[in-house]
């Protein structure tokens, strides 16, 4: 198949598994046509039957706001009829879903371009909730001719907020190559990370005030009381101020490091003894997915998708949002007690492999893709 594929190519769970689901695709034998503003973060050199096409945007005096979702809609409807695209797939309602219709719409003429859209997270439960959005993303998920969910969570979400048919989503996870993300990835920057022999707690994420990274340092915290232990902040974004003095206020700012925006975040994890994900609300939870897969127990909330991800008391725990002192806890108890480090570690690699892993997951999506194409010729 000749596959379009549009994400947004900066930090984030969105972009990181629509720039992998196409490099998987690739290996699979399929073409695949990355249409974006810029070249996702991850796509970092050539690969076969992968191409990228660039959104060209114009400045003019005129547009405050230069116009994007419409440029994006005349880059897709370009890549599709001048590649022989069979379908279009979408990462992120908005405004990615809109552009896809509006260049289905442009090719009316010339052939049937089917849509898949799939629906991430803060799309459903943040950004298209706005007043500002809310008709236009339902009308654009409902246009697509296939819709997909990373979570049973996000699929109630979309189905309570938006009516959307419940059996019109299908529910495909987030993935991971399990080959790349795994815990004895060389090199291992333990030397580096912690020079003092102390356990290396980790933390990554785009540090907005939903991830509550002052929760994180809070936690961590309390864990250094009893264990000798270092916090390592991968990410950056606003609330990085605010985790800073949140170290400083708690006294234990010279044990942290801020390392800001890494491409290369596999080879930090495989370092990691204990990751933290303390969020007010995950859609999935890339991060702990990826945590889990490089042998790194995970302490997080109970919130959204997260519970379909962490097995608490199997490969982690779980805790109520806000519940500082029960994730410090929960993090002395895991990196004090080997035995138990050590079967949270396997069990949580064993689950990313058996049900989070390319090789499961990447088959589902072709097998959506074969079938709504056979959709759009049988009508």
């Amino acid at each position: 198949m000749k596959i379009g594929i549009t994400c947004y190519p900066t930090y984030g769970g969105s972009g990181a598994v629509a720039t992998e689901l196409g490099i998987q695709l690739a290996a699979r034998g399929h073409e695949i046509h990355f249409i974006s503003y810029a070249q996702p973060f991850r796509l970092g050199h050539f690969r076969e039957r992968v191409f990228f096409h660039e959104v060209e945007m114009e400045d003019y005096p005129l547009f405050e706001h230069p116009p994007y979702s419409l440029a994006l809609s005349v880059a897709i409807h370009d890549t599709a009829s001048r590649e022989g695209l069979d379908l279009v797939h979408v990462h992120y309602a908005i405004p990615h879903a809109t552009s896809a219709w509006i260049a289905r719409e442009m090719m009316a003429t010339e052939k049937d371009l089917p849509i898949i859209t799939t629906l991430h997270g803060t799309d459903i439960t943040l950004v298209g909730l706005h007043p500002s959005f809310h008709r236009i993303t339902q009308f654009s998920i409902l246009r697509s001719q296939g819709i997909t969910a990373v979570s049973d969570y996000l699929k109630e979400e979309t189905v309570r907020d938006f009516a959307v048919p419940g059996d019109r989503i299908d529910v495909i996870p987030n993935f991971i190559d399990t080959d790349a993300w795994r815990p004895d990835l060389e090199p291992c920057h333990r030397g580096t990370l912690a020079p003092g022999g102390e356990k290396i707690v980790m933390h990554i994420s785009n540090f907005r005030p939903v991830k509550r990274v002052e929760d994180v340092v809070a936690a961590f915290a309390r864990i250094r009381e009893k264990v000798p232990a270092r916090l390592v902040m991968v990410g950056d974004g606003p609330d990085r101020p605010r985790a800073m003095e949140k170290g400083e206020e708690l006294g234990v700012r010279r044990d942290i490091l801020f390392l800001g925006k890494h491409a290369s975040v596999n080879e930090l994890l495989a370092c990691a003894d204990l990751f933290l994900l303390p969020s007010g609300g995950e859609s999935f939870g890339l991060a702990a997915l990826e945590a889990m897969a490089c042998g790194a127990p995970v302490v997080a909330t109970r919130a959204g998708g997260l519970p379909e991800v962490v097995e608490s008391g199997r490969t982690g725990f779980l805790l109520p949002v806000g519940d500082v002192e029960g994730m410090g806890d929960a993090g002395i108890e895991i990196l004090s007690d080997p035995a138990l480090h050590g079967r949270l570690a396997e069990a949580g690699r064993a689950r990313a492999v058996e049900y989070f892993s390319a090789d499961r997951v990447v088959p589902m999506y072709e097998a959506l893709y074969e079938r709504v194409i056979k959709g759009c010729e049988d009508e």
